[in-house]
Order: C-alpha cells, then structure tokens, then sequence
C-alpha cells in the first residue's frame, strides 16, 4: 500500500507469479488507528496474507516525516496480527504518473488511479527483491 495523508492507495499481488495489480484507494482519516482496521478489513477482504507498506525515503536512503509515520502504521498492522514488510517507496508517484502518461491516460483518470498504481510498484519492488523488505 501506499500511504498519504489523504489517501491510502491499495494493490494485491501473487508473489510466486510476480503478478501485481492495482486496487483502487481508502480515504485516508487523519487517525491511524481506524485507517489501520479499514486497511485489516481490506486486506481480510482480499484474503491476503500479509501487507507491504510503501516507506518514503529521503534521497539518501534516511526517514522522513512521513516515513515516520508508515512505520507507526506498520506497527498497528502488526498488532492487529498481520505480517508487514516495508518497502523503499522512492519514486513510485513518479513511476506510476510515467507509467500512465504512456498509456495515454487522461490526467482526471490519472489522478484518481495514481494511489492504486504506487501501491502497485511498491509490491513489484518486493517481488523483485525477491519478497524482501523489512519486517
């Protein structure tokens, strides 16, 4: 997932295919606690079995405000019981405007897509680390 202050963007993936797609987005609520039961509720939905969060990273690989932030929501997940792995999230916004841009999508669509399809990197990047990332 990946997560802002407005908006929590959602992807699914199959990690022994390497599949990934988009899943649209939750409005973020200001509260980590009940943006943390509406992601548990998601992921329960989706039947997943476990969460990736997105941790935005400054340029030299070191927290940010926001990074901060994920990791607390990371620690509610875990407490809720779900294995949670964090994921360098550096440029994914902007892979995923590229990525959009190239498929010739309006920028209204874009806009509302963007969340889903950072979330979405964000997995391809732990698949390709071969499922690794920080748990």
């Amino acid at each position: 997932m990946d997560f802002g202050s407005k908006r929590i963007g959602l992807a699914v993936g199959e990690s022994a295919f390497g599949v990934v797609s988009p899943k649209g987005s939750l409005a973020a609520s200001g509260s980590l606690e009940k943006d943390a039961r509406a992601i548990d509720l998601e992921a329960r939905r989706q039947a997943a079995e476990e969460i990736a969060v997105g941790l935005p990273l400054d340029a030299q690989g070191g927290d940010t405000p926001m990074a901060v932030v994920c990791r607390r929501l990371a620690e509610r997940l875990t407490e809720l019981g779900w294995r949670v792995r964090l994921v360098d999230e550096r440029l994914t916004s902007v892979e995923a405007e590229s990525a959009m841009a190239r498929a010739g999508l309006k920028a209204s669509q874009a806009k509302r897509r963007k969340d889903a399809e950072a979330a979405a990197r964000i997995l391809d990047r732990l698949f390709a680390e071969g499922g690794h990332g920080e748990a």
